[in-house]
């Protein structure tokens, strides 16, 4: 770390830099504010995609023995061939978001199937588009609680490291500036007083010279 210079200049660049921390500091933190209700928000969206998919989970056993009765072939029936995934900007960050999913659905005969099949893909369709969602919800969630934490550091840094600091400086560099004017009026007036002596000793000696 390099040394305080304690001088005006010195002290000039301590203020301008006090100057600065102290106006960039609450956009800052306006934007961690902002950061954590974004983040917030996505924890709870990504909560509710959970609870979601739990709740869909408890019913799958039912499902399950309904298809293990039925002696359907249903391999193939379904597949994604496509996911949409955008990059949108949140309080000045990159975010993913989900997009369109496509589907291809395999042709089957309406007679030669269940009643129940149309149900199941339109469910298996829900269900796979939400796993999607609930995934790009938690990286959603990682950058922007990242993002949160970079910003909170940096004004962690202005508040507890940076201004502190410069107020220190300028009080060292104003304690030594006041202390060096102190010193330079007491000699002025040690010279001066010496000066008068010395003075007054030539004028004596001068008096003296001229009475004898």
């Amino acid at each position: 770390m390099a040394r305080l210079a304690l001088n005006k200049s010195s002290l000039k660049k301590q203020r301008d830099q006090l100057k600065t921390y102290k106006k960039f500091l609450p956009s800052l933190d306006l934007k961690r504010q902002q950061l954590m209700i974004e983040w917030r928000s996505s924890q709870r969206e990504l909560e509710r995609l959970d609870s979601e998919l739990s709740r869909i989970g408890e019913r799958m056993p039912e499902l399950l023995d309904l298809l293990g009765s039925a002696e359907v072939p249903l391999a193939g029936l379904l597949r994604v061939t496509g996911v949409e995934i955008k990059e949108i900007n949140v309080v000045g960050v990159r975010v993913p978001e989900l997009g369109k999913v496509s589907f291809v659905v395999a042709d089957y005969s309406l007679l030669a199937k269940p009643f129940w099949v149309d149900h199941l893909v339109d469910g298996s369709k829900s269900l796979a588009e939400l796993r999607l969602r609930r995934e790009v919800q938690q990286r959603r969630t990682h950058v922007l609680a990242d993002a949160l934490r970079k910003v909170t550091q940096r004004v962690n840094l202005f508040e507890k490291v940076l201004i502190p600091q410069a107020q220190d400086n300028i009080r060292k560099i104003n304690i030594f500036l006041a202390d060096s004017q102190r010193v330079a009026v007491v000699r002025s007036k040690i010279a001066k007083a010496k000066t008068v002596a010395r003075r007054a000793d030539q004028q004596d000696d001068s008096l003296s010279a001229q009475a004898i």
